[in-house]
């Protein structure tokens, strides 16, 4: 009976807790690095390597690419992105024909194949053109606007004769002085740089009309005003408009320009010299050896 009655031994219960390996475990899948990584970085590199091994054959790229370029070639010739023509406003007749002949286009062409601002600065690069725009209007139309240099001188130089604006830069080569009579005459060197200041001279010089034959720069420092006859004004190298006013002066007082001077020295402000004509002189001479012979 004792054995019977005798208390059974407790029995032991499994411990809940995880084993040191699961509870690693577990606190690295609550990493959230490790938990990105299963979540993104295991599809990307199975979709990576699956993609890979399609795009391997050269086949399987030949007809994607022929596929993308066929859709690309589907939009860029939509009408509505083709350009038909081309317009150039703001230049004249040659200077269009010009810009033209410059930029080659074969008309329809497709918007997307024009880069507008290589063919702005080409237009741009042109001597005659002082700006340029270019814009494509609704319409398929290649809108180029022109600004065109204006030519204020004429430059005669070891190159022969060039149109200069008044910044002093090249417009366009000229023929003859006689291309375009209505401009001032320059020469020299350096006379291109200096256009603004001999415009001033020119100005001042309108009293002596159709006598003045142009500026000429002596030494890149200073101008000569040429008038018919041969005659000329030095002027100096400071205050040069300053200087020909008092010889316009004079002119309107004395008649000083219209009598047999080869020319006035102005380069000495206190001491203005007239120089005459080798005849002019000869014959003066000629009169004082009478006169003291005479005596």
């Amino acid at each position: 009976m004792r054995a019977l009655i005798a208390k059974k031994a407790p029995v032991g219960r499994a411990d809940p807790s995880p084993s040191r390996w699961a509870w690693r475990m577990q606190r690295l899948m609550l990493t959230p690095g490790i938990r990105l990584a299963l979540r993104a970085g295991i599809p990307f590199c199975i979709t990576l390597a699956a993609g890979t091994w399609y795009l391997s054959d050269e086949g399987r790229r030949g007809a994607i690419e022929q596929a993308v370029d066929e859709a690309r070639a589907s939009i860029e010739t939509r009408p509505e992105f083709m350009v038909n023509l081309m317009a150039v406003d703001g230049a004249k007749d040659e200077l269009a024909t010009y810009i033209r002949e410059t930029l080659p286009l074969e008309f329809p062409v497709s918007s997307f194949d024009l880069d507008l601002d290589a063919m702005r600065a080409t237009v741009s690069g042109i001597s005659a053109v002082k700006s340029a725009s270019i814009r494509i209007r609704p319409g398929g139309v290649l809108q180029v606007d022109i600004e065109p240099r204006e030519a204020v001188v004429l430059w005669r130089n070891e190159s022969g004769l060039s149109l200069i604006d008044a910044g002093g830069m090249y417009v366009a080569a000229a023929t003859s002085r006689y291309a375009r009579p209505d401009l001032p005459l320059i020469a020299g060197e350096g006379a291109d740089q200096n256009v603004a200041e001999a415009l001033e001279l020119i100005n001042a010089a309108a009293p002596l009309g159709d006598r003045l034959r142009g500026l000429v720069r002596m030494g890149e420092r200073r101008w000569d005003v040429v008038l018919d006859r041969g005659q000329r004004i030095l002027l100096p190298t400071t205050e040069p408009l300053r200087a020909l006013e008092r010889v316009i002066a004079l002119e309107g007082a004395s008649d000083i320009l219209t009598r047999d001077v080869a020319r006035v020295d102005m380069r000495l402000a206190r001491r203005p010299t007239v120089q005459m004509t080798n005849e002019a002189a000869a014959e003066r001479l000629a009169q004082q050896a009478a006169f003291g012979a005479n005596k």
